[in-house]
Formats: structure tokens, C-alpha cells, sequence
């Protein structure tokens, strides 16, 4: 049988869990890791956990101690044998916030390659909420509830809102237990009334970022990951569990061991409550967390599934192994993020899944000109319904403010390579086309570049196509002449579309550079492909 391996490099150690998947059939129906779920179970072949703290040095001076990325590559080394002894069939290998901020994070990841023979990820806070969502919805199903999900790692917290299943809001914030120890509670042994106050007004200072924004919105259930959660709902379960739920944290309690701890040295807390030396300290500032968020939706209950960012990498291994990942999901998930980025920014909705529609229309009957693969017509799809958020900075130049907009944001489900092409290709939607000397082109690989172009040209068609944002042009459909070397638009919609025309042919020039096709409207008595300059346009009447 398959066996697969999740490697998580958090702030407070490094974790390795080795699956095995047992009688697992082709069909497409959904697995899980919960055992006997349909289309199969999972046996736990291994579980390795090192106590390497690599973000004790990074939140003080910003790069990762040589000894710790010593430890770091010693650990690695051990797991890269345990996963060869297993004879793993697919791993996936995760840094998160302490090598994403230190300074020399790729030296970890060139050693850890080098001296290990893995290939180590250093992902984002919203690719952490983006998989420990899945691990959770797998584990609770959730598809009937609103819930806020609250992973506490060593160096952030991601919270992420689901309504019936689906991301509706997800943010990730410095605030994690490695991170609170070092700056609040370095050298301490016990937490006086003084750093107590501080303690929690640096967590409430960091939470306020999100915790008005989901005050608006209702949910049942909150949900606790991370392995602090765990060892809290041992020392505060509510027996019975809550809302269905077998484990659940009982948030009374827990404020209650909260001022145990803070009396108590680090040994005595090992002492009384079995803790690891590595859990004994950072178990403070991780229910310090809990309890303020909890506090803060009046939650009693803090549910703890017992599955983090492991699990997810785990269940998005397993389905694309088997093939039987769900790409629509993918899909919307991506696509619900860029509408949520773009309601931030007050983007004309209509106006971008108009221009999308073309875009993709465009994309598809091309297919065999352009030989882009399925993930770009994504990254088209995106750049599209986001190329003209740079209005909310203002209007000249908004191509620009739109690249840069992007380019900083969160985007569930795309890595930031692909936020990079998508940022760059609502950049060059309108006027200069990319160019080497430009810096945000000039910053990306060979292949994104020709991406850019390929995607760019298309799209600057597809908003022609919606030149005054009146919808004028309903349908579009492409065909090509290969002998003539050209592309035939089939438009359907308002006849009175003069300006949308004139457009089309003013923003050709791109495509026909990219791909070697001249565009023409089909039965537009305006055959030529490209405006004469010392014509005006139409009149323009609401046109961007």
C-alpha cells in the first residue's frame, strides 16, 4: 500500500507523520484520515517530533541561530531515513513563520536539500490556513456550520471563518506562543500582574487586525489546532464534548489553569500537569491566546479536533496521488479569495466575471495555439477579476496600483509565484506591454515571464470586449484561421458596440506580437486589425 509523509518545520519544533493507505479503490469518492472512512483507512506507520525551537532567535534578531539550523538539519536527516526505511511514495515538506521571516531561511532550505535530500517549502501564513482548513473540514465535516477555526503555532496565528464549509475570511497574524515567550516572558520565571497585562494587551493588539471584522459575521462553533490546543483540552475537557463534538476545551477551566500557570516556575508546571520541557513554557502565551479570542466572541467552547497542519498536507497528498483531488474546490477557493480581495478594494464585480468569462472563453478555444495548461487558465481567471482594483488607489496608473495591490495580498490557494503572474498580468492589462526593464517583470523566471505575456495578451481582448463596463458585449467566441494568421471574434450582444470594437483593435497589437494573429471582429465591416492613430475612439460614455 502508498505511504505518504508530511514534514512540518513550526517555530517550536519539527514534525514528521508517515501514513499508510489501506484498501483505497479508485472510485471518487472523498478519503479521510479518520480511520474507516469510505473508499478506505490509514494506518499510522510513524510519528517523530524534534524539539528544535528555530524561532527562539528569529523574532529577537531576525535570522535563524547557526546551532538551530544545526539541530534543524540533524533532525532532517533522521526523518529523511525514517521516510526511506518506510519506503515513502510521496512527502511534502513545510517551513512556516520562523523561516519565512528569518534572513538566512534559504540557507536552512539549501542545507535541508544538500544534507538531507528534501525539498523544504517555505509557505505563507494563508497556505498554513488553507491546509489546516482542509485537515479540519475532513475531520468535522462543518458543511451545516458556520465556525472560526484559530491555529496557534509557535510564530502566528492564522484565523480562518467557514460558512457551511467554504473560506468566507482568512488571515494569518504574528502572534504565536515562540514569538509571546520571547518578547513578553523571556527570563521569567513566574508571570507577575505586570507582564500579565502585557502579555495580553500585545496578543489583543495583534487580534485586533481581524477580531472586529468577524464580530459581523454569526458562527456556532470555534475550533482550536496546534499542538498547545491539544494539551490544553487534557487538562480542560468538557466532558461530553460540545455541540457534537467528543473534544472540546471548556474555556472556564482553561482561564483557571491560565493563573495556576502563571504562579508556577517552568519545572513545576512539568511537575503537575506531565508537561514536555517544550510544552512546559509556551503553554502560557498559547492559552493566553485561546482565551483572549475566546473572550472576545463570549465562546465557552473550544472544540479541538486533534489534527493541524500535517493532517491537511496529509489529505491533499493522498487525493492527488489517487487522483481524486477535487480541482473545482481549488478552483472556487481561489476564486472566492480574489472577489473577497476585490470587495476590499470596491471593485466593479460585474464588470470583472464579465471580463473573466471572456478571458477563459478565450483561453479555451486557443488551446491549441497557445499551449498553456489548466493552473493558468486559474492564474488568467484571477488576473482578470482583479485588474482593475488599482481604481481604489486611483484611476491613472491603476494597472500599476492593481500589480501592487496583489502582488501584497493574501490569496488562498495560490503560492506566490503564481500571485506574482497574476499580479503581473493585471499590470500589464493596459498600456506598455511587459518589458526586461520593468522590475516587477524583470523579477520573474523565464517561464513566468512567457506566462505573463501569453495571459496579458489575452486579457487586455477580454476587457476590450467590456470597454464602457455596460455589458454591451454579452458572448465571445474565437476561432482561428492558421493559413490567414488570424484570430475571428464571434461576439454576440448589443449591436451598438462601436467603442467595444475600436478597443479591440487598439489592444491587439499584443496578442498579435505573442502569438502571430491578427484579430478581427468577424463580420465587422472594420477589417483592419488595428485603428488608424489619427482616428479618435468613439465617443466614450462611463468607459475606463
Amino acid at each position: 500500500m502508498p505511504r505518504f509523509a508530511a514534514l512540518d518545520l513550526g517555530s517550536n519544533a519539527l514534525r514528521l507523520r508517515i501514513v499508510e493507505a489501506q484498501g483505497v479503490s479508485n472510485g471518487r469518492e472523498q478519503l479521510s484520515l479518520l480511520p474507516d472512512a469510505s473508499g478506505g483507512s490509514f494506518r499510522e506507520v510513524l510519528s517523530l517530533r524534534a524539539p528544535v525551537r528555530l524561532g527562539s532567535e528569529v523574532f529577537v534578531t531576525g535570522r535563524l541561530a547557526a546551532a538551530s539550523i544545526g539541530q534543524a538539519c540533524t533532525a532532517l536527516r533522521e526523518f529523511r531515513t525514517a521516510m526511506d526505511t518506510a519506503k515513502v511514495d510521496a512527502y511534502r515538506a513545510t517551513a512556516t513563520s520562523a523561516v519565512r521571516e528569518a534572513s538566512n531561511g534559504p540557507t536552512l532550505v539549501e542545507r535541508a536539500r544538500r544534507e538531507a535530500g528534501i525539498e523544504l517549502e517555505v509557505i505563507e501564513g494563508i497556505e498554513e490556513a488553507r491546509l489546516i482548513q482542509l485537515a479540519v473540514i475532513r475531520r468535522l465535516g462543518l458543511s451545516d456550520r458556520r465556525a472560526l477555526l484559530v491555529d496557534v503555532g509557535g510564530g502566528s496565528t492564522e484565523l480562518t471563518y467557514l460558512d457551511r464549509g467554504r473560506n468566507a475570511f482568512s488571515v494569518s497574524l504574528p502572534v504565536g506562543t515562540v514569538r509571546l515567550l520571547e518578547t513578553y516572558l523571556r527570563g521569567t520565571k513566574t508571570v507577575d500582574r505586570t507582564r500579565q497585562r502585557l502579555l495580553f494587551e500585545g496578543v489583543d493588539r495583534v487580534l485586533a487586525e481581524a477580531i472586529p471584522q468577524l464580530k459581523k459575521v454569526p458562527f456556532e462553533v470555534v475550533v482550536g489546532t496546534g499542538g498547545s490546543v491539544d494539551t490544553i483540552v487534557e487538562l480542560c475537557p468538557i466532558k461530553g464534548g460540545h455541540a457534537g463534538f467528543p473534544r472540546a476545551v471548556d474555556v472556564s477551566a482553561m482561564r483557571n489553569l491560565l493563573g495556576k500557570l502563571f504562579d508556577m516556575p517552568t519545572e513545576k508546571r512539568r511537575e503537575t500537569y506531565n508537561l514536555r520541557p517544550d510544552r512546559a513554557d509556551t503553554i502560557v502565551p498559547a492559552a493566553s491566546i485561546f482565551l483572549r479570542v475566546a473572550e472576545a466572541f463570549k465562546a465557552g467552547a473550544i472544540v479541538a479536533p486533534g489534527v493541524g497542519l500535517k493532517e491537511g498536507i496529509l489529505e491533499e497528498l493522498v487525493d492527488k496521488y489517487f487522483d481524486r483531488w477535487d480541482t473545482e474546490s481549488e478552483t472556487r477557493t481561489v476564486v472566492d479569495a480574489c472577489v473577497r480581495l476585490g470587495k476590499r478594494y470596491g471593485f466593479d464585480q460585474s464588470h470583472g466575471e464579465l471580463v473573466a468569462s471572456f478571458a477563459m472563453q478565450l483561453f479555451d478555444d486557443m488551446a491549441g495555439h497557445h499551449r498553456l495548461v489548466e493552473r493558468d487558465r486559474l492564474l488568467l481567471r484571477a488576473g482578470a477579476l482583479l485588474h482593475d482594483i488599482g481604481d481604489y488607489v486611483r484611476y491613472d496608473g491603476h494597472h500599476k496600483h492593481s500589480f501592487y495591490l496583489i502582488q501584497h495580498a493574501d490569496i488562498m490557494g495560490l503560492t506566490p509565484d503564481e500571485r506574482s503572474i497574476v499580479a503581473n498580468v493585471a499590470r500589464y492589462h493596459r498600456k506598455s506591454p511587459p518589458d526586461p526593464s520593468h522590475p516587477n517583470f524583470r523579477d520573474l523566471d523565464k517561464d513566468a515571464r512567457a506566462k505573463v505575456r501569453s495571459l496579458a495578451a489575452i486579457l487586455r481582448i477580454a476587457d476590450a470586449l467590456d470597454r464602457e463596463h455596460l455589458g454591451k458585449v454579452t458572448g465571445v467566441r474565437a476561432e482561428i484561421d492558421a493559413g490567414k494568421r488570424r484570430l475571428y471574434l464571434h461576439v454576440t450582444g448589443d449591436e451598438d458596440r462601436e467603442l467595444e470594437e475600436w478597443t479591440v483593435r487598439a489592444k491587439s497589437e499584443m496578442l498579435r506580437d505573442v502569438f502571430d494573429l491578427e484579430v478581427q471582429i468577424a463580420g465587422s465591416p472594420r477589417t483592419s486589425w488595428r485603428p488608424d492613430p489619427s482616428t479618435p475612439p468613439p465617443s466614450v460614455r462611463n468607459a475606463k
